[in-house]
């Protein structure tokens, strides 16, 4: 099934290797990470390979509805205590909603009843029976769990610490709990991927859903707590087999699609005063009727308009500090109907005065550049068909990425502005480089950017809650629940089987 809405992901599969985050140090080996004895020393994770698939497979995980754990600030781990509260009941019921019309073949499930009851309600009236795994259980905190956060951190001190700041390297009971999820998620993904089922539901937890999307697209146990998973927030990846066989192309193309608005709440429980929320520009008429996507800049469309115009709503009450776009007439149409949102928004009173927001244009957002130049250069052009690049040359996606290096600098130095403590900064851009720009964040090579999808009128949400100095936390991925029945469906493939 082809989507009406246009997607941009970059199909260059990353070497699997061992790479230096900006906080860890590399290990060699999955056994070293185990056998180490320096807790002061992160150890990565070791990615393994994924067996074969025959057919593209899309994988859709659930974290569970809220539980009366949850409610209570009570350290959960895998426990079997908790139950899901009212709300719970009711977020779980948003997701069956925004499921509802997608065909799932198979559903895995935690054992424990919080997760199980969440699958048992977005599952439904469907026939086949929920497989229950252990290892799809939530992480193992050992002597940690059932106190509350405040009586952890009297009782244990140092290692509370540690499982804040480090819990790569946090250590309770002789156990490490991060480590160990992390080779737990990464038998979870055998067992899926071995299953025939092409479309699955995973309904499971906070932790072990953050290690099943790391462990997929390769980073390792240092990356806890950089991708969010709120709760009934749903992700999805997707597996496509290679022609020459072997562990299959492994994309990320959505993080953390919540029941309700993004934009609001803490970052994994921290607050956070700096924010980037990357938007990709509204539809445009080059996707739907030129011949040649490269034909030139253009303005956005009806449904462009329209999915503008909702990006504004979802940010109305979000306080923006400052709109950055490319110049491209897409980004810049965007851009205005964001402003015109927020100074309208503080307008609703008789005697108000609108609220200034400032905007600024930067040639760095935009890659049509590079995209024209290609065409010159190259006697054959791929098709940019779907927003798919897909068959471009390594020096195309090397000038993106360098371009985005230096979009990167601007905009931490934009945000690192003074004079306001909240800080939150809007950046619409070519999804190309929103996409690169999430790369950097986790301070990934140019390789990554195939492990990473946006679509048409989607936002991204990066904060910083440590400050622009700090390392970023991905708060979503790809969001379209905003653009309501224009929205992209979650589990549906967006391009052709036949593009696998």
């Amino acid at each position: 099934m082809i989507s009406l809405t246009p997607s941009i992901v970059f199909f260059t599969t990353p070497t699997r290797h061992n790479h230096t985050p900006r906080f860890t140090a590399p290990c060699s080996t999955l056994q070293e990470l185990h056998s180490s004895s320096d807790e002061e020393t992160p150890l990565l994770h070791t990615p393994v390979p994924f067996p074969p698939i025959k057919a593209a497979k899309r994988v859709v995980l659930v974290r569970h509805g809220q539980s009366t754990w949850n409610e209570e600030g009570r350290i959960q781990g895998s426990s079997n205590f908790s139950v899901l509260t009212k709300k719970g009941e009711a977020q779980a019921e948003t997701s069956r909603q925004m499921l509802i019309d997608d065909a799932f073949d198979v559903c895995f499930s935690s054992p424990l009843e919080r997760s199980k009851r969440t699958a048992e309600i977005i599952w439904g009236n469907r026939g086949e029976e929920v497989i229950t795994d252990l290892d799809l259980r939530e992480i193992d905190l050992y002597s940690f769990q059932g106190l509350l956060k405040h009586e952890g951190k009297a009782k244990f001190g140092e290692a509370f610490r540690k499982w804040q700041v480090d819990a790569a390297n946090f250590n309770i009971d002789g156990h490490y709990p991060v480590r160990e999820l992390w080779d737990r998620a990464r038998n979870c993904w055998d067992k899926i991927l071995e299953h025939e089922g092409r479309s699955v539901l995973v309904v499971a937890h906070n932790a072990v859903n953050q290690a099943l999307v790391a462990t997929a697209i390769g980073l390792g146990t240092e990356y806890f707590r950089v991708l969010l998973q709120s709760n009934c927030g749903v992700s999805v990846l997707d597996f496509t087999p290679k022609i020459e066989g072997g562990s299959p192309s492994i994309c990320l193309n959505r993080l953390n699609q919540t029941p309700n608005s993004p934009v609001g709440g803490s970052s994994g429980g921290r607050k956070t005063s700096k924010r980037f929320i990357l938007v990709c520009h509204g539809f445009t008429q080059t996707n739907v009727e030129a011949s040649n996507p490269l034909s030139g800049d253009k303005s956005m469309n009806m449904l462009g308009v329209i999915q503008s115009q909702k990006i504004a709503e979802l940010l109305l009450d979000t306080k923006v500090s400052s709109i950055i776009s490319s110049p491209k007439s897409a980004c810049v149409e965007t851009a205005n109907a964001i402003s015109r949102v927020q100074e309208a928004a503080e307008c609703l009173g008789a005697d108000c005065v609108p609220r200034y927001v400032e905007m600024k244009q930067t040639q760095n957002l935009d890659v049509e550049n590079i995209l024209q130049q290609s065409n010159k250069d190259s006697s054959v052009v791929p098709p940019l068909q779907h927003g798919c690049l897909n068959g471009f040359e390594d020096s195309i996606l090397s000038a993106v990425w360098e371009q985005s290096e230096k979009a990167w600098e601007y905009l931490l130095e934009e945000l690192a502005s003074e004079g306001e403590a909240d800080r939150v900064v809007v950046v619409v851009g070519d999804p190309a480089i929103n996409i690169a720009l999430m790369v950097h964040c986790l301070n990934l090579t140019k390789e990554w950017m195939g492990s990473f999808h946006l679509d048409s009128g989607s936002i991204s949400i990066v904060d910083f809650p440590d400050g622009p100095a700090g390392n970023g936390v991905i708060r979503c991925i790809n969001y379209t629940a905003h653009l309501g029945r224009w929205s992209i469906p979650i589990t549906r493939l967006s391009v052709d089987d036949e593009a696998f």
